[in-house]
């Protein structure tokens, strides 16, 4: 959606899309919005808690067969097994993705990675097109006036047209660019140290791998550290992506994470909104 300043101001339910990379503050904005009446929509938490909550507990329930005296009590139905996916902890969503590498240091396998790669997109795509009726849910059911579809960092990785038109036919789209060099590298440390579930595309994926395997000089993913793989990917991942990403807001608007660590409530968010319209004129 594409608008004037006026048009804005005049949009009655207000119904906005962050796009950008994990940890440029996607979540904090929309926590920040749900106190306004702002109806607050997770990628990521609709992801675990609807699309990948069997896959998950099938996961942790392989895991605890193992354990002869849980076993036991699982196959009597005795205890049962959920998901605690929270918002703003997706640890479940996390260990269901896993690192690649060796399986000894908490790795996952190459064919388990590129499964649960895979599963992970579907589920995206599919959460992403739950949008509509969220929107509608959000305001007919839970009486919000406006909507905030907080995207994870692995949209623009997608590769599918028809989640990005949908987006735009029912959402304005505000991207959140890095553009400051030590931010950039907070970014980068932040995801390092506090990960958020990855999605890489296959081809992206296979050639990183093959890249690291060379520089360190070892055969197999199997042989790789995964914690040490995940840290000398990631900076290559996010520059990756940023192309990619701007070419999504050239079907909205952007603003700068320098200006959105500025943002303190409703009132500054739509200024920054508007002065984001308005520099596109």
């Amino acid at each position: 959606m594409k608008f004037s300043v006026e048009e804005f101001r005049d949009w009655k339910h207000k119904k906005v899309t962050l796009l950008g990379m994990s940890g440029v503050g996607k979540t904090h904005l929309s926590a920040l919005l749900r106190r306004h009446q702002w109806y607050h929509y997770s990628g990521d938490y609709r992801i675990g808690t609807r699309y990948l909550d069997e896959a998950i507990l099938d996961l942790i329930k392989a895991q605890a067969m193992q354990v002869p005296f849980i076993s036991e009590l699982l196959r009597n139905d005795w205890i049962y097994i959920r998901n605690n996916i929270k918002v703003s902890d997706l640890g479940p969503v996390l260990s269901f993705v896993g690192k690649l590498g060796n399986p000894e240091l908490g790795g996952v396998p190459l064919p388990d990675f590129e499964r649960r790669q895979a599963q992970y997109r579907d589920a995206e795509i599919a959460a992403m097109h739950d949008v509509p009726a969220f929107i509608q849910k959000g305001q007919h059911i839970y009486g919000y006036r406006h909507f905030i579809n907080d995207v994870g960092g692995s949209l623009c990785e997608l590769d599918d047209p028809g989640v990005i038109d949908l987006l735009v036919e029912h959402t304005l789209m505000l991207y959140i660019q890095v553009t400051d060099a030590a931010e950039e590298q907070k970014l980068i440390e932040r995801a390092q140290s506090d990960p958020k579930p990855l999605y890489y595309r296959p081809e992206f994926l296979r050639e990183q791998l093959d890249a690291y395997l060379s520089e360190h000089g070892l055969e197999y993913a199997a042989q790789m550290d995964p914690d040490a793989f995940t840290r000398w990917v990631f900076p290559r991942l996010f520059h990756s992506r940023v192309p990619r990403y701007e070419a999504i807001a050239t079907h909205g608007y952007t603003v700068t994470s320098s200006e959105v660590a500025q943002v303190r409530d409703e009132a500054d968010f739509l200024d920054l909104l508007e002065s984001a319209i308005d520099r596109t004129r």
